[in-house]
């Protein structure tokens, strides 16, 4: 097989994977030019299986941590050139030199959701004091996936980066407020303790124990709402960054902030109950928002 071959059929295994696991995402790839598509495809696989190595609960807290480290390793040396059998690393290589990524971004990324063991490695639940440190999170599990996106996007203006980080911060946001229950039964609250406390909730009213049929979901409808206004504002810089980066792909960007935002309007719609069911936009819904899209690629 040519290396031509096996790096096609790396991309393809990490458009599986996509395909897969990150149904917003895919449907915003779309609308991409194949070789931009193919190389988010490579980053989108690349962060799974470091996010499935975090949550794996099969493995002790360090074993995952060892495994992260290690996941890391072989990328840098994937990158420098070295043969690898990993397809995700091969086309994830592939793709960082052709957009020219700095390679310390990934390892941010890797960076935080080892973030995300830290205090479980302490023996304490994962929560944050204030919203800068939830900020400083975001920025390594969210914001970074933005600056390395508008590389494969192609931009000139360098207002684009911080944009980019505050589009970042607002998907982030997005996923904390609909994945309330899912993070805390897996020992983590992203809801900032001091919002917490404004609202006269605490994160130890979401101890796994604690969230079966009893639970009161419309105790939390006031903080989630506050969190969901402040996304509000996070999403106007993805207003600001969609003219910014090329023309080929501003209607994948459109797309993407699109669906997240009809995600939030639908949370909201529900009365920020996301306890009893994962909030999710329909395939129909996905689809007339895709088809919006490719209008604008058209245009």
């Amino acid at each position: 097989m040519s290396v031509q071959s096996q790096l096609d059929h790396a991309y393809a295994i990490c458009r599986g994977v996509t395909r897969s696991s990150a149904k917003n995402f895919f449907y915003a790839f779309l609308v991409m030019p194949k070789e931009k598509r193919n190389a988010l495809c490579a980053v989108y696989a690349f962060m799974r299986h470091a996010d499935d190595l975090s949550d794996d609960a099969t493995m002790p807290i360090e074993q995952r941590w060892q495994k992260l480290e290690a996941w890391s390793q072989q990328f840098h040396h994937a990158m420098q050139g070295h043969p690898t059998d990993d397809p995700v690393l091969f086309a994830l290589a592939d793709a960082q030199q052709r957009f020219h990524i700095p390679g310390e971004r990934f390892d941010q990324l890797v960076q935080g959701t080892m973030m995300d063991l830290q205090q479980s490695v302490a023996g304490a639940p994962l929560t944050f004091a204030t919203f800068d440190d939830l900020a400083r999170y975001c920025y390594h599990v969210a914001s970074v996936v933005g600056l390395i996106s508008i590389r494969i996007f192609g931009y000139r203006d360098p207002a684009a980066e911080p944009l980019a980080e505050r589009t970042g911060i607002a998907f982030q946001l997005t996923n904390i407020i609909r994945d309330v229950r899912e993070d805390a039964l897996l020992g983590r609250v992203y809801l900032p303790e001091e919002d917490l406390a404004r609202f006269g909730r605490s994160a130890a009213e979401l101890d796994p124990a604690l969230l079966g049929n009893g639970f009161q979901a419309v105790a939390w409808a006031d903080i989630l709402r506050f969190e969901a206004d402040r996304a509000r504002e996070f999403y106007r810089a993805a207003d600001e960054l969609i003219p910014l980066i090329d023309e080929d792909c501003q209607p994948a960007l459109w797309t993407l902030v699109t669906i997240y935002r009809r995600l939030l309007d639908k949370i909201a719609l529900k009365q920020y109950d996301v306890f009893r069911e994962r909030v999710r936009l329909t395939v129909p819904e996905k689809l007339k928002v895709l088809g919006k899209g490719f209008a604008r690629r058209l245009a």
